[in-house]
């Protein structure tokens, strides 16, 4: 289950926070969409996403990664930032600093990802975002939405493989 909670700052900054759980232990699901995530999502998702390529750093702080999505689709690329990396708290902050998914409006989307162990060995999913306007524009909270439902398909694909394959990321 996942809810999606929107709280608005001021003109042209918006605060998002979403989670879901998961069967999947927390810390296999980090592992997957967040340490190796460059490896896994291509290939599990082609149709989506044709590669990911690190072009800075060594995968922790400073990394900068840039998403490239398959031929046919509405975008190009992206690239993120990792700001912070803390493998022990099963927490990642990055930022959306560049690509056309920004379409000219959004300054940047600054994220915040945690994963919650529970007690049936599952986990809770805790994002949080912050999406910064360039200017006056005005962010659409459908548009948002459509693309916070993209990122949970490709969690969802992910938490399918690892549930389907036991021993993967432990």
């Amino acid at each position: 289950m996942s809810k999606l909670r929107p709280t608005y700052i001021n003109m042209g900054v918006i605060n998002l926070s979403q989670e879901f759980t998961s069967p999947v232990d927390a810390a296999r699901l980090f592992k997957a969409l967040i340490i190796d995530s460059h490896n896994l999502i291509p290939r599990l998702m082609p149709q989506a996403i044709k590669s990911i390529e690190i072009i800075q750093g060594d995968g922790g702080a400073g990394t900068i990664k840039q998403i490239n999505f398959a031929e046919g689709t509405r975008f190009k690329y992206m690239k993120n930032r990792i700001d912070t990396l803390d493998v022990e708290n099963l927490m990642c902050k990055y930022t959306l600093i560049e690509g056309d998914v920004l379409e000219d409006k959004i300054k940047s989307i600054a994220y915040e990802v945690r994963f919650v162990p529970s007690a049936n060995g599952g986990c809770v999913c805790k994002m949080m975002s912050e999406y910064q306007a360039v200017g006056d524009f005005e962010i659409n909270e459908e548009e948002i939405r459509g693309g916070k439902e993209r990122a949970m398909g490709m969690y969802k694909v992910v938490e399918a493989y690892l549930f389907e394959s036991p021993g993967a990321y432990e």
